[in-house]
């Protein structure tokens, strides 16, 4: 394993969707409108390889193309005009995505796979080309490399690279791209300072805190 991805993603929302999970009369289903990642070495100086960022233009469960809310553009940049112009059928997108990962598993803050894998693709009739086992929560890595368990709920993936104090290029929270990027370089100077290993981005992955463990066991 030579490299990893570390990715993120933005979906369809509106007002106060997240709070109603998604099931209110309006609310659209979370399809996945950009995936962002980043490839990022296990090896060496532990670089930044490559990145990749597009735009997917989702269709409903009834193969219509639903116009994004203007909640959602405030929230993450992304425009109706963008998708329009930019956009992509999210098995397009999938399979670029498997392609850019070249064989390596996948990381993100939280489970963004079960929203760009399950969800959208069961929204869209499609067979996912990339298999779960192939993905890692990234908050876990950030477990084990000793951030205090209470530390947890400042942490955003946007946030993350603040937190440890790290600086990125003119970032947006929300923007998939900009999300992933702060993950990879936090994950990166954890590396660089031999808080995490190679060795850590093994799958599945084996939280080692206490805290958590006895707290399962209760």
């Amino acid at each position: 394993m030579h490299h990893v991805i570390i990715y993120d993603c933005e979906y369809l929302t509106a007002p106060g969707a997240m709070s109603r999970q998604w099931c209110g009369p309006l609310d659209p289903d979370p399809n996945v409108a950009q995936i962002g990642a980043v490839k990022l070495s296990l090896g060496g100086g532990y670089d930044i390889l490559d990145t990749f960022n597009v735009l997917i233009k989702p269709r409903d469960r009834f193969g219509r193309h639903p116009n994004v809310d203007p909640f959602f553009t405030e929230l993450t940049g992304i425009t109706q005009a963008d998708i329009d112009r930019e956009g992509i059928a999210h098995a397009d997108a999938l399979e670029k995505f498997a392609a850019f990962a070249e064989g390596a598993n996948f990381w993100s803050w939280g489970k963004d796979e079960l929203t760009l894998l399950a969800i959208s693709s069961y929204i869209e009739g499609l067979t996912p080309p990339i298999p779960a086992h192939r993905f890692g929560n990234a908050i876990g890595l950030i477990l084990n490399a000793g951030t205090p368990v209470e530390d947890m709920g400042k942490m955003t993936s946007g946030r993350l690279a603040e937190y440890f104090g790290l600086e990125t290029s003119d970032g947006r929270q929300h923007d998939a791209l900009d999300d992933a990027m702060s993950v990879a370089v936090s994950l990166q100077h954890l590396l660089r300072n031999e808080k995490l290993t190679a060795e850590d981005f093994a799958l599945p992955l084996a939280v080692r805190l206490p805290e958590l463990s006895e707290h399962r066991s209760a």
